[in-house]
């Protein structure tokens, strides 16, 4: 290895990499289902619920004020981070699967119809398949699947056929949590929009992967977890654009997502409180923050250009394997 990247002052981050595993020292392959958590963001967590803990949005007194601030300051990292144009359009939920069933109970309500398609991929995860399932057979929908080829990329060929008029909406993977393939998004997203479709990015892989600007992406919707990017459990992020997300109803109700309350007529909070029902996962939010701290301040592009030469050393090795056949060879 040749690059410039600090792997064991990185794993003393990580007190769980400490451990032996049958005395030996711990290696964690599995950060494609969920990272490990370093001590910056396991204490920052803990701080909060030894001298901070408080609900928000509610409260008068200085401990509420002071949470409610921790909490929008969390929004406000993710905003930066995804290159969201504003704070409205930065929902928190607890992961990516809450995100795609929010868009998917909401899309239903607006515009499909009996007939009308969505687009998933061969390389989806369940959570972007079930919750379309669900609505295409509720709605009488059609999905249609693209095709993944031998390398391991998506048929874009294939996809520019399946749209037509009748495509209402378009939910596909950032980047494959099986093959590790990054899609072409951009040109996901502008046929889809060419044909009148919106755009669901599944973002929980790419986070860590490469960088993310929904402005630039022009995506409509995209989702990720926080477990996937060294953050708390039970926190995740949807961001929609603005007007699509005001023009859709609430999807659950209670807590913080009210305005006014009668018996006669309920009002509700502006975006992003809006879809924020109940007391939200503060502690999530606050770790979220400063997981993403800690991941662009460890070096996002020497991270990369390190984990490109493991794989490239791993794909020698498992060459040299009589009859080992590697799924999933694409380029990006």
């Amino acid at each position: 290895m040749n690059v410039e990247f600090d792997v064991q002052k990185i794993r003393q981050d990580f007190p769980t990499l400490a451990v032996p595993i049958y005395d030996k020292p711990l290696s964690y392959l599995d950060n494609a289902a969920s990272t490990l958590r370093p001590n910056q963001v396991i204490d920052r967590v803990a701080n909060y619920y030894r001298y901070e803990a408080s609900n928000v949005h509610r409260g008068a007194h200085f401990l509420s004020s002071q949470g409610t601030s921790f909490y929008e300051t969390a929004r406000q990292t993710v905003r930066d981070f995804i290159g969201a144009r504003s704070l409205g359009e930065v929902i928190f939920t607890r992961g990516t699967t809450e995100s795609i069933n929010l868009v998917a109970q909401e899309r239903k309500k607006k515009n499909l119809n009996e007939g009308d398609e969505i687009i998933l991929s061969e390389m989806e995860h369940h959570s972007n398949i079930v919750p379309w399932q669900l609505i295409a057979e509720e709605r009488r929908a059609k999905i249609q699947v693209i095709p993944v080829t031998d390398v391991g990329e998506l048929d874009l060929d294939a996809y520019q056929k399946l749209l037509n008029s009748k495509t209402k909406i378009v939910a596909v993977s950032f980047c494959s949590n099986a093959l590790g393939t990054i899609n072409p998004v951009k040109r996901i997203v502008d046929l889809a929009h060419a044909c009148g479709a919106l755009v669901l990015l599944d973002a929980a892989q790419a986070v860590t992967q490469t960088p993310i600007d929904v402005q630039t992406i022009d995506c409509d919707f995209l989702a990720f977890s926080g477990h996937k990017i060294f953050a708390p459990y039970g926190i995740g992020v949807l961001y929609g654009k603005e007007t699509l997300l005001e023009q859709m109803p609430p999807y659950q109700s209670g807590g913080s997502m009210i305005g006014s309350v009668s018996f006669e007529k309920t009002t509700f909070a502006n975006l992003p409180q809006k879809f924020e029902a109940g007391t939200p996962s503060v502690s999530g939010a606050i770790g979220l923050r400063s997981a993403i701290e800690y991941f662009l301040n460890i070096g996002v592009a020497k991270a990369g250009a390190y984990k490109h030469q493991l794989l490239e050393t791993a794909t020698r090795k498992m060459q040299e394997i009589e009859g080992l056949r590697i799924i999933g060879t694409a380029k990006a």
